[in-house]
């Protein structure tokens, strides 16, 4: 019999509680090692008018919106000017290790009010994600990568009720427009990135966590305004400043 069986309770019980103790220590070295990026995102001018938009064609989308008419969401803006809905990623200085790994979190793109909620969904290469419905009318995504990135479109309707389509992209690509073929109005977009990210809020405000430490540069998305860039340090357990301001067109 092997000499591990033979060794009494207490000797285990000892060694195991030691294990545990050290994968505890790892993680807690780890996370404290981590830094993030933080800042805003704001627009400089006065915002475009957002064209509402006209559901009557679907009497279950316009019931959702009879109180207060939908609009597009192309610029949408907060208090003190922050831009909503601005992807946050990082272009350079990761590592092969940190740009490869990719998160347990399954956002989800949901299918509210016959609007894509998020308006837009970013995710890591080969991160899952959900694509749910939650309105009474039948919906037919379609994500429409460009070709020769390595990302294969698709086109599946979800009648009311119909499960989440969980599904992945394999390719970094910013940005995959998603439309409906049944309300042309719907639209949306998929950013695809490597490494940590995030999103604008309401009002511009945002977070990228678990950086490690190191020089970078980040990149800030908006579907109408392009991309700027900006230098950044990130400290062991610190946190970097980047913010960011787009000229309104």
């Amino acid at each position: 019999m092997n000499s591990w069986y033979k060794r009494p309770l207490p000797v285990l019980s000892a060694i195991v509680a030691v294990v545990i103790v050290l994968a505890m220590v790892g993680d807690g070295v780890k996370a404290a090692g981590e830094g993030s990026i933080t800042g805003t995102v704001k627009l400089s001018g006065t915002p475009p008018h957002m064209k509402g938009i006209d559901m009557s064609k679907d009497p279950v989308c316009a019931q959702q919106h009879k109180d207060k008419p939908a609009a597009m969401e192309n610029v949408v803006v907060g208090a003190n000017g922050g831009l909503q809905n601005v992807v946050l990623y990082i272009s350079q200085g990761l590592s092969a290790g940190a740009s490869s790994a990719v998160p347990s979190e399954e956002p989800t793109f949901d299918q509210k009010g016959c609007l894509y909620t998020p308006h837009v969904l970013p995710v890591d290469v080969n991160q899952k994600f959900k694509v749910e419905t939650a309105d009474q009318t039948t919906h037919n995504i379609h994500p429409l990568p460009a070709a020769g990135t390595g990302n294969i479109g698709w086109n599946k309707s979800q009648p009311p009720g119909a499960p989440p389509i969980e599904t992945s992209w394999k390719a970094e690509e910013i940005a995959i427009p998603v439309k409906c073929n049944i309300h042309p109005w719907m639209h949306g977009w998929h950013v695809v990135v490597k490494g940590p990210y995030a999103v604008t809020d309401d009002n511009g405000n945002f977070t990228i966590k678990n950086v490690p430490p190191g020089s970078y540069t980040v990149t800030a998305w908006q579907e109408e305004y392009g991309t700027q860039t900006a230098k950044v340090t990130v400290a062991a357990g610190s946190a970097a400043k980047a913010d960011f301001t787009f000229k309104a067109k």
